[in-house]
Parts: C-alpha cells; structure tokens; sequence
C-alpha cells in the first residue's frame, strides 16, 4: 500500500479528519493538515494504538490488566424533514423544514470480562451451596450429637434406677432373712426334743447342709419353710476357706429343685446385668480368658469415643507386653571403605555418642558426621560387641567385572605386536633412538632435551609391527617411569657408554624387576671415541644384570643413534623376544586396556592416549575410563591421522569423554551409556570417601599432639600448577611436595590439566598461592584476576626450572640469619683519666683489626661484662677509623667508665646470611 493523505484515510475508515488527527497526535504523531501524507509504518503504529487502547492488542495472554474491560460508543445522527404547515384562510399550505437530531449510545463488553463474571457467578454459586450443605451437616451432626446425649441421659436413668431396685431387692432379701432366722430360733424354742411324726408340707425333703461341728442344724422341714437363696455380686464374693468335705446331700424335691434353679438363674442374669450394663454381654469377642480387672481396664473411658487403644491392646495379665531381651544382640554390620559414625550407630542400634565414646578411646577424634576407614569401623564395631561383614560390592561394578570377564573368556586370542619400554636415565639418547627408528626429528622440539611426558608409537619394521612408549628420565617423572613399567612387554634400558650407570638407571632397573618384565640393555653413543662399554656392563653387574657374553641372560646391543649402528640387531633381539613370550591378545570383541596419557585441548576437550590391550576399540563405542565416560567420537593415531578402529598393542589419542582422566586409569568399552554413566558415578562417589577418609586420618589424637609440639613457627608457600598433560601435573605435584624443612614447606593447593582459568587465578588469590604453568598460558579473564590481585606467575617448560625457582622462593620465606663474626680483640694495657671522654684504655691490638664503627663487647676473665659501642678510637692523638693487629690505641668505650688494665675489648660485626633449604 503506498503513501495517502490524511484525508483519504478519514475517507477510507470514515471518520472525521479533526478526530482522525487527534488520535494521531495521541499515538505520538503530529500531524497539522489534512492533505499530509502518512506512510505505511505510520498506518500500522496507529493501528497498534488504537488496539491497546481499545484492549485489543498483541497476545490476549500478555494483554496489560489496565485495558479497558467496555467500550462505551456513542452516535449523533442530523437530519432534516419537512413538514407541510396548513396556511390561513383562502392561503394556500406551506412547508416547514424541521432539524431532527437521532442520538444512540451503545456498551461493548470484552466476551472475556463476561467470561470471568460467569465463572465468578459460577464460583459464588458453588460456594453458596458448600456453604449450605456445611451447615445442613452441621446440623445435622448438632441432632446426632444431641440424640447420642439424650440416649447416654436415658441409659444413666435406667442404670441408676436399675441400682436402686436391685439394692431395694437385696434390702428386701436381707429382711427377709432375718425374719426367717428369728422364725427359726422361735420354732427351735418351741419343738420338743423328739422329732415330730407328722408329715411336712413339702413331701420331699431339701439338700441337708454340711455338718458344722459345735451348730445343730436346723431341719426347717418340718416348718414348711422354703429358705430363698441370696446372691452376692460376683465381684465382692471372697474365697471361701477351705472346709471339710461336705456329706453327700439327699435327692432334693422337685418343687425345691425348680425354685432353686429359677433363683440361680435370676440372680445370674442380675449379675450379668450388673457387670455389663442391660443387654450387655459378658463374653462377647470369646474374652472368656480376660479378668475383672482386665473387662474393667478394657471397658473404661479415658474420655469420649471409643476406649483407649493402649487398653484395647493391653493383654491379659493387665501388664506391658514388652520385655527385656535376656542376652545381648549381636548384629552384623556392614563395613565399607568409606563409613560414617551415624551409619555405623544405625546399623548397630546404638546412639552415636556411644560410637564417637569408642574412637576417642582408641585415639581417634571424629565428630558424628566424619568418615572412618574399615580398619578403624572394624575396632569400633568389634569393641562394642557387634560382627563387621564386607559390604556387598557396587551392582554396576559387578555387571562391568562380569562384562569384561566374559568378554575375555569368548574371545579366541591372536597373536599381537610387543609393547616396549624405552627407559634410562636423562640425556642418554632414549628419545632419539625411538627417533631414529621413526625417521623423524621428535626429540628436536623437546624442551631443554628432556621428554615430559609418555609419548607412544607403534613403528612398521621389517620385524613387524612393535609399539614403543617413550618415558621420561627425569628424577621427577618416578611414577611416569612405574607406569610404563607395568605397561610394558618388553623393557630397553638405554645407557649411554661414555656415561655409564646413573640413577635413572639403576631406577629403571629396579622397576622392570617389580613389572617382572625381561630387560634389554641399549649401549648408546659407541660413535664417540670416549665409549667404554665394560665400564657399563661392570656397573650394570653390580646391579645384578649379567650380559650373555659374561654368563648372563641379558642382552646388550652397542647402538648408536646417530649414525643407526646397531639398529637392526635392535629390533632382531626384540623380535626374538617377542617371539619367546607368545604375546596373544583377544582381536574380536569390546575393548579394554589403560590411559597412557591425557590433556585438556582447548578446541577438542578431553584427550587421552590410550593403549588397547584386548578387543577392539570402534568409533561410536561407550567407553568408562576411570571415573569418566563417553562416546568415542574420534580415534586419531600419532601421525594424526583419522582411524575407525585400533586393535591389541595399539595406542591411540580418543576424543569425546566427559572429563580429562587420570594417567593410569583403565577403560572398558560397555554396551550402553546408562552402564557407563553408572559405573562413573559409583567411582566418583567411592573416590569421594575415599578422599574423605585420608582427610579424616589427620584427626588423630597423636598427630594433634605432635602438631602441638611443632609448634607455628612452620611457614607455608602455597602453590596453583597447571601443565599441559596429566603426567607432568603428577610429576610437578610430586617433586614439589618434597621440598621443604621443618621452617617452611610446600603445599600444593590446586593442581590440574590445561590452561590458567579465571577460577584458578581467583583460588590463587584467596590463597595467597604462586600461580605455576607448565607449557600453558592464563587466558584473557584470568589475566584481569591476576592483574587485578597482582598474583605472580611464573611460566615454564623445563621441569627442572621449576623445582630452581620454587625452592628459590621457599628459600625467601626462610628470611636471613645474622651472624656475629669477631674482626679483632684489643687488650687493655693502661687506663686513662679524662675530662671529656672519662676513662680511656690504653690498649693493644693482639689479634684482627679493631675498627671504630662496630659494636664491642668487654670482658674481663673471659666473661662479657658490657656490650656496647666505642666512643673514640685514637692513635697517636689523632682519630682514625681502624687499628690493625700489633698496633697500640686509645680506647673510649661509651657509657661506660670501669674499664681495668688486663681487660679485653673484642670488636664484633654482624652479617646477614641468607638461609636455603
């Protein structure tokens, strides 16, 4: 649409043009004349006005709550109508023309403002009706309630009344009785001694009574008497004591019998009303066992509602049913290797206090939230009187064990190439031996000659295919040298023969004996004239490796690698070797084998060398290596060169793990990534306590006392390294952490694998730390922390430069020590009076020079009875500033007027030594 007037669009929307700009100029757009153009863009910004005015605008869900809810319209409509006015008499009509003005006003509502007050009249009617139905239960429950009263009023009623009349029967029964036994005694008065011979009114006899020795019994037969039996309550009745037996009673009358029976069952049914109430139950629920005291505990109400649950369950001697184990429990506990103290007092149903009591006693400090280790969890358990069992080992370790066991026992092994070991110590050709065999140049682009870390290759000979691992001969790189040790096949000891034996050699040897791996010993460097290589083999002798030529089993090949003499004898004797120990691996299935080496590549991520020992590694396999994980995305050889797979033997760089692992680690390819996910996580996890624990092993008691007994004299240089690969950050961590004394040592706070981060520099200066890197650099934010916080960093690539320059720095902590060196001794020979100086000392210098700047001491039969400072020194009346030896001089001591002839003045000065470690 292209550009219009003003006036057309107040055509086109039809509108007036006056009201048209008005709300132009409301939408922030001034406007003075009709025949102005306005623009698309200005068109639709009035357009989205005028809808957010009108709440008409953008998304209904993000519509402002100001928006008007209405829209109130309203319409004036002009017009004009004529009407015909009658004229006068004989006049004829005319017309009359009349302005009819139509005015309408109208209300639009939003359909959702009706929405809200349908769903709000809805929400009201609903609230009305709980309410109605809350108040119709209510009173509902106000009728029950009063219904449930009304029926406790009457039941109360009743039994009160049902007490009265039975105490009016008793009261009754009581009279009765006594009327009855006055009648008795009256008619005992009254009957002779011989027995009556008239019949009874009952014809047949009642029961006679037990013989009661020194009481006539009474036969109230012959009185036509019928003595009621009188019922007590069950409850108040008494045992009886114990009495003779009584004589066997006469058959009793029917009649009497009846009666007897009818009384008997009425006074039990008034018992039974009595104990339970009327219509009650007395052995309802079959509680034919339970007591009175038990119904009564059972049947009692705490309050209103049903009976308490504690007497519902109460049994049926009245008493708790708990009772005191008799012998102590002995629980099995599981230990692991990491265990906290309140688990170990939950296992053990113990209070922790308890626990914590027992590992003060064995000396351990430990609070109730610290991890103990399983020997010391053993003692605990075992001293409280509990059985320590193993914890079951991790599920997913397991399912991995088992994955990889099997893996090996299907495969069917092949035979692969050997692993050697280049080793010896620094400077004595290892690296540019392997080079020459390479055909490249690696060692010219090592720093300083020195290899930092293990590089590994594997080299197409006419022998075949052999893997070489290249290791450093450093002191500091033990633990690189241990790794490629245990790594290896084959170990070739490189020594140089105008050097001889050194101690990187004598090193290497000892750990291919602890790798238990057959030596092959290099003579490198026979091109120089200086070569003595019986001076080698006698040392090497010493160590125990026997050359074949001298009886031994070990083989010695004189090689140069500067001119290649040598190389292929080599490579022959590793091949026989190889040939000797039948190396097989299994080729077809997952892979396993070990990180040689790994770095943090700032592109890549995560790199890592690895040797595959079994199996194949693919690209794509999940892989758990240590406590990392991942999808192998790439395999890259040591030419750099993209590969799909490698077998036994062989070592490539992989990337796409979740993490930089550690030198050392193993790798296993699994089938899934939620088993390699897992398998990382219980690692990690147990690599936490385990950490934990080393941390509490410092808490002991002993060692808190020893640290007492130090002292704080100690000082610390704290230090943050960072190098480019994973051996040489184990290297640094190592060789730094030997240096110091008992005045100052070195703690290595932080150490890891690439560049310097921003976090790094901030731990650095909260620590006070020097900031070491190691073939790295600190990025852009990281230099702003540094800068900022003025922290040193120092960046190397010699290894041994940095153990110089931090023992350097460890030295600077150790500060200056002030010696006291005598430069000369004066012997006094007379003793002068003055005025100005007081007592001068005539003295002779007998040994050193005595100069007038330093401090002296005086003493007198070898002890020191002033120390101080000379006033004058003079020869002659004249002031100079030194006496040598032989020469005669006054002395003035300041302050200091007791000297004595035979005295001696000693002249001293003070120098500042700085103190190394």
């Amino acid at each position: 649409m292209s550009d219009i007037t003003i006036k057309q669009l107040a055509e086109q929307v039809k509108m007036p043009v006056e009201k048209l700009l008005g709300q132009l100029a409301e939408a922030g757009m001034h406007f003075s004349a009709a025949d102005q153009l306005i623009s698309t863009t200005e068109r639709m910004k009035l357009l989205g006005f005028l809808r957010r005015t009108h709440g008409k605008g953008g998304d209904a869900d993000a519509a402002d709550d100001s928006a008007p809810r209405q829209i109130t319209l309203k319409r004036r409509k002009l017009s004009e109508i004529k009407v015909a006015t009658p004229g006068g008499r004989g006049a004829a009509s005319t017309a009359k023309t009349v302005n009819v003005e139509v005015r309408a006003k109208r209300t639009y509502v939003k359909r959702s403002v009706i929405a809200d007050e349908a769903a709000v009249d809805g929400e009201r009617e609903e609230a009305l009706r709980k309410l109605q139905e809350s108040q119709q239960q209510r009173a509902d429950e106000e009728r029950a309630r009063a219904q449930a009263e009304q029926r406790r009023h009457e039941e109360e009623a009743s039994r009160q009344e049902e007490a009265r009349r039975r105490q009016a029967e008793e009261e009754e029964a009581r009279r009765l009785a006594e009327a009855q036994a006055q009648a008795a005694e009256a008619a005992v008065a009254a009957v002779p001694a011989e027995p009556a011979t008239t019949e009874p009114a009952v014809s047949e006899p009642v029961p006679a009574a037990p013989a009661t020795p020194g009481v006539q019994r009474l036969d109230t037969s012959s009185l036509g008497l019928i003595l009621p039996r009188v019922h007590e309550p069950r409850r108040r009745e008494k045992k009886p004591p114990v009495a003779p037996a009584p004589a066997a009673p006469a058959p009793a009358p029917a009649p009497v019998a009846e009666a007897a029976r009818a009384a008997a069952g009425k006074s039990r049914h008034e018992v039974r009303e009595r104990d339970e109430g009327p219509g009650g139950k007395r052995f309802a629920s079959g509680e034919l066992h339970l007591s009175d005291a038990a119904r009564r505990s059972k049947r009692g109400k705490p309050g209103r509602g049903t009976p308490r649950e504690g007497a519902r369950n109460q049994p049926a001697s009245g008493t708790h049913g708990f009772s005191r184990p008799t012998a102590p429990v002995v629980r099995e506990v599981p230990i692991g290797d990491s265990n906290l103290v309140a688990d170990l007092a939950q296992k053990m149903a113990v209070k922790g206090s308890e626990v914590v009591k027992a590992l003060f006693k064995m000396g351990v400090m430990a609070t109730i939230n610290q991890a103990i280790d399983r020997d010391t969890a053993t003692l605990v358990v075992e001293e409280l009187g509990h059985k320590p069992v193993d914890a079951s080992q991790n599920d997913a370790e397991a399912a991995l064990a088992a994955h990889t066991q099997s893996a090996e026992l299907e495969g069917e092994k092949q035979p692969r190439p050997p692993v050697v070991t280049i080793m010896g110590h620094v400077d004595h050709g290892k690296t540019s031996l392997l080079d020459y065999i390479r055909r490249t140049k690696v060692a010219a682009g090592e720093a300083g000659g020195i290899t930092r870390h293990i590089g590994a290759y594997h080299v197409e000979t006419p022998k075949g295919v052999i893997t070489f691992l290249d290791t450093p001969g450093h002191a500091a790189f033990t633990a690189m040298r241990a790794r490629g040790a245990q790594l290896t096949d084959i170990v070739v000891l490189v020594v140089a023969a105008d050097d001889g034996v050194m101690p990187q050699t004598i090193e290497a040897v000892q750990h291919a004996r602890a790798a238990k791996v057959p030596l092959i010993v290099a003579l490198n460097k026979m091109d120089k004239a200086d070569a003595n290589p019986d001076h080698v083999k006698q040392g090497l002798a010493n160590l125990e490796v026997i050359p074949e030529d001298w009886g031994g089993d070990t083989m010695f090949v004189p090689v140069s690698a500067k001119t290649g003499m040598g190389i292929d004898e080599l490579l022959d004797a590793i091949s026989v070797q190889a040939e000797v120990m039948e190396l097989k691996a299994v080729v077809d299935g997952p892979a396993s084998g070990v990180v040689i080496e790994s770095s943090l590549d700032k592109g890549r991520g995560p790199v890592a060398t690895v040797l595959v020992q079994q199996g194949t590694l693919k690209r794509g396999d999940f892989v758990v290596c240590g406590i990392e994980y991942g999808r192998m995305r790439a395999l890259i050889d040591e030419t750099g060169k993209t590969v799909q797979e490698a077998g036994p033997s062989i070592p490539v760089q992989v990337l796409g793990l979740s993490g930089v692992p550690e030198a050392g680690d193993d790798f296993v390819v699994v089938a899934d990534e939620r088993l390699a996910r897992q398998v990382a996580a219980e690692r990690q996890q147990k690599r936490r306590e385990t950490r934990l624990v080393s941390t509490a092993k410092a808490n002991r008691l002993e060692d808190i006392m020893a640290q007492m007994g130090q002292g704080n004299g100690q000082q610390t240089l704290n230090i943050l390294v960072k190098a480019d690969v994973q051996g040489s950050v184990e290297a640094l961590r190592e060789a730094l952490g030997q240096i110091g004394n008992d005045q100052v040592r070195v703690n290595v706070i932080a150490a890891g694998v690439g560049g310097i981060t921003e976090s790094d520099a901030t731990l650095a200066a909260a620590s006070k730390a020097l900031i070491i890197g190691f073939n790295v650099r600190a990025d852009a934010s990281a230099r702003k922390v540094i800068d900022a916080n003025g922290l040193d960093v120092r960046y190397f690539s010699i290894i041994y430069d940095v153990i110089d320059q931090v023992k350097q720095a460890a030295s600077g902590l150790l500060g200056v020590e002030v010696r006291e060196e005598i430069i000369g001794v004066a012997q006094v020979r007379e003793v002068f009076r003055s005025s100005k100086f007081g007592a001068v000392a005539g003295c002779m210098v007998i040994e050193g020079t005595v100069k007038r700047n330093k401090p002296i001491r005086v003493l007198r039969d070898n002890t020191v009875v002033f120390q101080g400072e000379l006033e004058s020194l003079r020869r002659f009346k004249e002031l100079v500033d030194e006496v040598r030896s032989g020469m005669e001089c006054g002395i003035a001591v300041k302050q200091y007027n007791d000297v004595k002839v035979g005295d001696q003045i000693e002249c001293f000065e003070r120098i500042e030594v700085a103190r190394t470690l």
